[in-house]
């Protein structure tokens, strides 16, 4: 960063504010207490820095610091990064993605199943998810709102330097599996 250049904050929440139980799908405590608040930064598309906050598992953290590292420095626009707990989402997944907004923990199921999201365990995070949509096997797009177009920045594409980077670190990228696309999302087992 240059010396006087302005960062806008898009997510400045405390640690207790960031890890707010959802009172529809309560978190138990040992999941909760080991996920951890992380600021990071960003060119978002306003061509502006920006700072947000991410929840995710403590042991994803340098991991996490890395990539946002790499984001930062390829200027890759992201439009926010805000915890799924901030009152603008609530915890709503269908909000998060509609908003196009980048986050971590969300204690949820996957969608149209009882199984635990690995966001749920903090180990995942969806970027972009209105550039980046989920396309089930039925074709359904989710968010409705979303278009995959690969020549719009802020797209994730195979061989993309964020798609390396996450490979280098071993987390699996929803945009290579066969029975539906999650272009927006990578995990990592823990």
């Amino acid at each position: 960063m240059t010396h006087g250049e302005q960062i806008f904050v898009d997510s400045n929440l405390s640690e207790e504010a960031a890890k707010t139980q959802n009172p529809l799908s309560v978190c138990p405590e040992e999941i909760l207490n080991n996920q951890v608040i992380v600021p990071v930064r960003y060119w978002s598309f306003d061509n502006q820095l920006h700072q947000g906050q991410l929840v995710i598992h403590k042991s994803l953290v340098e991991d996490i610091l890395k990539v946002f590292e790499a984001i930062e420095k390829e200027k890759f626009p992201i439009a926010s990064v805000i915890p799924a707990t901030d009152p603008r989402f609530e915890w709503d997944d269908d909000v998060l993605m509609d908003q196009n907004n980048t986050s971590c923990f969300n204690y949820r199921t996957i969608a149209g199943t009882t199984t635990l999201s690995y966001h749920a365990l903090g180990c995942a995070i969806d970027i972009n998810p209105r550039l980046n949509p989920y396309i089930s096997k039925k074709g359904i797009v989710s968010p409705q709102s979303a278009t995959y177009n690969p020549d719009l920045p802020g797209t994730i594409t195979e061989g993309s330097f964020l798609v390396s980077l996450f490979d280098s670190l071993g987390w699996e990228w929803g945009g290579r599996w066969q029975d539906r696309k999650d272009w927006q999302h990578f995990q990592k087992a823990i």
